[in-house]
């Protein structure tokens, strides 16, 4: 599962959060395992890290509900690995899932208020 660095448990994000981020990496092109996860790192400063031990099977599980599809290709150091696209029914299933957190992140906000101290 994705973790977060900064949090002092460093407990797993909320379920579905590394499908999400594994669909938003594969809107920007087809990719294998190693460049998605390196991709949510990198585009979260660091903060998110991917474990491989996650990674792979929810991979797997995205492949079985036809969110995602593979393909075999070449690695930038001419090795044989798999790549992942997003599908059609990915990209909407993305989208869903992107207003729902949206959703989620706003009513969190608001139960917070602003910040004191």
């Amino acid at each position: 599962m994705a973790r977060s660095k900064t949090n002092d448990d460093r407990g797993d994000m909320m379920q579905g959060t590394l499908a999400m981020l594994i669909l938003r990496t594969l809107l920007l092109a087809p990719a294998h395992g190693h460049t998605i996860a390196y991709a949510i790192e990198r585009t979260s400063e660091d903060i998110l890290q991917v474990e491989h031990g996650s990674l792979y099977p929810a991979l797997h599980r995205l492949e079985e509900r036809g969110l995602i599809a593979s393909f075999w290709g070449t690695s930038e150091n001419n090795r044989k690995a798999k790549y992942y696209r997003i599908t059609p029914t990915g990209r909407k299933h993305l989208a869903s899932e992107r207003n729902r957190w949206d959703q989620i992140v706003n009513a969190i906000a608001r139960v917070l208020g602003p910040a004191t101290e």
